[in-house]
């Protein structure tokens, strides 16, 4: 899915949101930042396989679509964190019914093979 769709206002709101969230790493990030800011060192460490360059751009892309807010203090070395801002712990919560339903189904997968 393009980040054009995110932004084209004749798209399903559905379509606009996922669009926003698209990508292996942006759920993931979106769910530790729930609980508070963090570094981006940090964000790495907690999502092994997840480079450095891809990161930054979905950092950058969540930026800009203003889920997270990116703060730089002015210390050497210098020191940034990023954090939720309000439209993104919206979105946060309005996943998490979509959340408990993906539990469900993993679930129910599970079930179907242990009866198999």
């Amino acid at each position: 899915m393009t980040r054009s769709r995110a932004q084209d206002p004749n798209v399903c709101g559905v379509t606009a949101a996922i669009a926003v969230i698209d990508g292996k790493w942006k759920t993931a990030l979106l769910w530790l930042l729930e609980s508070g800011p963090r570094r981006p060192g940090e964000l790495r460490r907690l999502l092994p396989g997840l480079s450095e360059k891809v990161l930054t751009q979905a950092l950058r892309d969540m930026e800009t679509d203003g889920l997270v807010h990116r703060e730089v203090y002015d210390t050497l070395p210098l020191m940034t964190t990023y954090s939720l801002t309000t439209f993104g712990q919206e979105l946060s919560e309005a996943l998490a019914p979509l959340s408990d339903w993906g539990h469900r189904r993993l679930e129910k997968l599970t079930d179907a093979r242990s009866t198999s």
